[in-house]
């Protein structure tokens, strides 16, 4: 039986010589990537911890007659040496299918594309939802996408999500991701995003939460300028949520090799934990890896900041040392939106390298180093007890 489900997990794979005969015909092109990653963290256990992983993916899109499409993703994730012996390896753990959609563009009597099956979804900025693609394995929803675009620039995304279902065995309850996403043009003034966020859970000690807001993005001569806020209503865990995030930017070429950008962000927090109202912020499904420092000690927010919130302040500096070699310098100041049962705001300064080398167009080197300072805060909240480093080399080729 084992030797079985591999073999049916494998078909897709025994079936490319088949289908590459197909593309003769320019409707089928296939992809894929290899992306080993070496890291090393300390402290771990009071030492240094280092290990390798890696992500293979091979892609096919089938575009078939008329305007209906195809894609499939599929996936392998793992570490290296976490199979003693892979002859005994009978379950394909690691392998997983990462999207695969049939898509149907200019549909009859709305025009716009839509999708359904497993899709990555990944929403303005990735603030509150994005493909996570920093992480090995990524994330993909299981749902329908209908999105279109106007020639005048307005765009207009909407979706539903299922992230937990009862036919499928998984549990007695249901929950779903909704949501509709637009962007509007204003001309010389810029553009701005405006978005709702649903999410549903028929528990009954859960419920429904609502997260609304926008972003504006534009220009003021030489500075590109970005301001965004959020706001969070509903239930949580069968409380009631009232809760805000607000961010702002501005950054400008102060060189023709080299841009200065400021950042602050501010993810309100619970001044009480112990009453009937949640007042901290959730970034729902965000990329957080790319906001919050490269060494991601605040991945999952609220819970890594205790339910207290978050302030970022950061500077982000980029260098383009040669026509192939980049490298990126941000410096954050971490505190928590409320103090709370801390004995201080303070929770952690951090320095992020980043040296980005395009080997060639299909093979690209990345490596990079942090350094988090820690602070009374972030010790209290049992994250870090001493000041950690974190150093990685990656290799990115793709096709």
């Amino acid at each position: 039986m084992r030797i079985l489900k591999k073999t049916l997990t494998l078909l897709p794979l025994l079936a490319l010589p088949a289908l590459l005969g197909a593309q003769e015909s320019r409707q089928v092109t296939f992809g894929g990537q290899a992306r080993p990653r070496f890291e090393s963290r300390t402290p771990v256990n009071e030492s240094w911890n280092s290990g390798t992983s890696m992500r293979i993916r091979a892609s096919l899109n089938a575009r078939l007659e008329g305007s209906v499409r195809v894609f499939i993703q599929l996936q392998d994730v793992r570490f290296f040496g976490e199979e003693d012996n892979t002859l005994t390896d009978f379950q394909a753990d690691n392998f997983d299918l990462h999207q695969g959609f049939l898509e149907l563009t200019d549909v009859p009597s709305l025009g716009g594309t839509f999708r359904v099956g497993r899709q990555e979804l990944a929403l303005g900025e990735q603030r509150l939802v994005g493909a996570v693609d920093w992480a090995q394995q990524g994330r993909s929803f299981d749902g329908f996408r209908y999105t279109k675009q106007s020639r005048g620039g307005f765009n207009v995304d909407l979706f539903a999500m299922k992230l937990r279902e009862d036919p499928s065995g998984a549990g007695d309850w249901e929950s779903s991701f909704l949501g509709a996403y637009g962007t509007v043009p204003l001309g010389k003034v810029g553009s701005v995003d405006v978005f709702g966020l649903f999410t549903t859970d028929t528990r009954e000690d859960n419920g429904s939460e609502v997260t609304f807001g926008g972003l504006w993005k534009g220009r003021a001569g030489p500075v590109d300028l970005g301001l965004e806020g959020s706001l969070q209503t509903g239930k949580r865990d069968g409380i009631d949520v009232s809760a805000f995030m607000f961010g702002a930017r501005a950054g400008a070429k102060v060189h023709e090799s080299t841009t200065v950008t400021l950042w602050y962000d501010h993810l309100s927090g619970d001044d009480d934990l112990e009453d009937e109202e949640i007042g901290v912020f959730s970034t729902l499904f965000a990329t957080n890896h790319a906001f919050y420092g490269f060494a991601d000690y605040f991945l999952n927010i609220p819970v890594h900041t205790g339910g207290l919130g978050l302030r970022d302040a950061a500077v982000k500096l980029a260098f383009k040392l040669s026509p192939k070699t980049g490298l990126k310098v941000d410096l954050h100041n971490f505190q928590s939106a409320q103090k709370g049962y801390l004995s201080t705001h303070s929770l952690a300064s951090e320095v992020d390298l980043t040296l980005t080398y395009r080997f060639s167009r299909a093979l690209t080197v990345m490596s990079g180093y942090s350094y988090v300072q820690a602070k009374d805060g972030i010790k209290e909240l049992d994250r870090l007890s001493e000041n950690a480093q974190w150093v990685y080399v990656m290799l990115n080729a793709a096709f």
